[in-house]
């Protein structure tokens, strides 16, 4: 296959980098062709895992017209831009193309298919942290498996071409109440965001810990008050989740290991973004609770408040206010 990367940021150079390391042939578009051009593409992962693309096998541009002959493309912009990132493709693209939604939240693949009708526009999921640790060096800190959205067939080239790069990978026609899951999950991104600190230090502080609790029993009022049914994210099961995080640390560190594997350098996308003085995708996130459950008569005050709080740090523009959780849970139940 001939496939492309569109916004080639964290998650985007990481998964491009280890099919090109694979030896498939992949176009990275995005904003790193300076870095990348330099450095070349290094890989790690939470498992001990490393591989090296040196910049000569690496086709990495700024516009998206290299994508024109693409076979498959993963968008991995923010969701934010998916509509500006998107509209270039109605024209490019020739020929029907698989368009995968490599993107946090549940509304990215519905907008990309009114944009781009006449494609094979896919919901997939992400379960990973990728944090990039250096010039052209990119780390994925959690486990997990892709999935992919079964569709007819369309999908299973790509499938193939991604499990041959070293993924495990799930294709499942329940993909959108997989993404339900994964954005209940992910809604700890923005209490990481504004604790500041990696994603395992933060869930050694059982503080941290019932505040993303109360965040996701939140969301899962929400969700059975829509109708929508849930699925297990592998091993993550997001109804049992706010139970295992208010269980104490000794056992909650014994049930977690099961369940996920985190290393010291991972954080939150939402944390880097912060940090770099970038708009967040919290309207994405938390922000998909907060109307759901506006729609069904259901209460989400800590999500709204989590809200209130990502955006005064985004307009600060000072990055992470590194609130300890006693101090965020005063600001966020009050």
């Amino acid at each position: 296959m001939k496939i492309g990367v569109l916004g080639a940021g964290a998650i985007g150079t990481y998964v491009g980098g280890k099919l090109i390391a694979a030896g498939h042939d992949v176009v990275l578009v995005g904003r790193l062709g300076a870095e990348i051009a330099a450095n070349g593409i290094e890989l790690t992962d939470y498992a001990g895992g490393h591989a090296r693309v040196d910049a000569s096998r690496v086709r990495y541009v700024a516009e998206p017209g290299a994508l024109a002959d693409r076979d498959a493309i993963l968008v991995t912009v923010k969701s934010m831009a998916t509509e500006d990132a998107a509209r270039p493709l109605a024209t490019l693209l020739a020929k029907p193309t698989v368009i995968v939604s490599f993107q946090n939240g549940v509304s990215n693949a519905p907008r990309l298919r009114a944009i781009l009708p006449g494609h094979a526009v896919l919901a997939g999921m992400v379960p990973f942290n990728v944090a990039r640790t250096g010039p052209g060096r990119f780390h994925n800190g959690t486990s997990g498996p892709l999935a992919l959205e079964a569709h007819d067939g369309a999908e299973a080239p790509l499938a193939r071409a991604l499990r041959d790069a070293g993924f495990d990978v799930d294709v499942r026609r329940d993909l959108l109440f997989v993404q339900w899951s994964k954005l209940l999950i992910n809604l700890n991104n923005s209490v990481n965001a504004l604790a500041g600190v990696p994603i395992r230090e933060q869930l050694h502080d059982r503080g941290y810990r019932a505040l993303m609790a109360a965040c996701i029993r939140e969301g899962l009022a929400a969700t059975r008050a829509a109708g929508i049914r849930l699925a297990r994210v592998g091993r993550m099961i997001p109804w049992i989740a706010p139970y295992v995080l208010s269980l104490p640390d000794v056992l909650f560190f014994r049930v977690a290991a099961t369940m996920v594997k985190i290393d010291p350098q991972a954080r939150s996308s939402m944390l880097d973004d912060l940090e770099r003085h970038r708009a967040t995708e919290i309207d994405y996130l938390n922000g998909e609770i907060v109307r759901l459950a506006d729609a069904h008569g259901v209460a989400a005050p800590v999500n709204r408040k989590i809200i209130a709080l990502v955006k005064e740090a985004e307009a600060k523009r000072e990055g992470s206010p590194r609130l300890s959780a006693s101090r965020l849970t005063e600001l966020a139940r009050h």
